[in-house]
C-alpha cells in the first residue's frame, strides 16, 4: 500500500487489532502481501495469485474470501464466526482480499466462508481498510467493549 490516508487507517485499526487479539483468546494479527501478477490473460493473473496466496494460508486455518458474490454478515455474525474458528481450534483466522481482477476459483472454493462488504465495487485500499476495521471490530464485540453500538 501506498503511503496516504488510507494506509494512515489501516495502520490505526491493525494497531487496535494487534493490541486487543490476546484479550479475547487470539494469538495475535498478522498482515501479509504478495506481489501482483505480471501474467498478461486476466484468468492467469487470478489463478497465479490464488497459488500464492494460498501458500500463505496455514495448515488448520479458516479461510474467508472477501469477493462481491459472497454473503452479506453484519459486525456480530462475523465476529461470531472468527470465535467459532478460534473455539474450534483453528490455527489461525485468514481474510483474503483479491488482486484488481478478483479472486480465482480455486481461491472461492477453498475457503470456508466467502464474504462481500456490500454490492458495490471497492477498491482494494479501501477494502483494506474495512477489512482491518471489521477484524478489530470483531474483537472488541467478543469482548464486550462498547465500540460498537447497535
Amino acid at each position: 500500500m501506498k503511503t496516504g490516508p488510507e494506509r494512515e487507517l489501516v495502520s490505526r485499526y491493525w494497531a487496535r487489532l494487534e493490541l486487543g487479539a490476546r484479550g479475547v483468546g487470539l494469538t495475535g494479527a498478522e498482515l501479509r502481501e504478495i506481489e501482483e501478477s505480471r501474467a498478461r490473460r486476466a484468468e492467469d493473473r487470478k489463478s497465479e495469485e490464488a497459488q500464492a496466496l494460498l501458500a500463505l494460508v496455514p495448515p488448520g486455518a479458516r479461510l474467508v474470501a472477501l469477493d462481491e458474490r459472497g454473503k452479506s454478515l453484519t459486525s456480530p455474525a462475523f465476529a461470531a464466526d472468527m470465535a467459532k474458528a478460534r473455539d474450534g481450534g483453528a490455527s489461525a483466522y485468514v481474510l483474503v482480499i483479491g488482486g484488481p481482477d478478483g479472486l480465482d476459483d480455486t481461491l472461492r472454493k477453498a475457503a470456508a466462508l466467502t464474504l462481500n462488504f456490500g454490492a458495490l465495487t471497492w477498491p482494494h485500499q479501501i477494502v483494506r481498510v474495512l477489512a482491518a476495521e471489521q477484524l478489530y471490530r470483531a474483537t472488541t464485540i467478543l469482548a464486550g467493549h462498547p465500540y460498537h453500538r447497535v
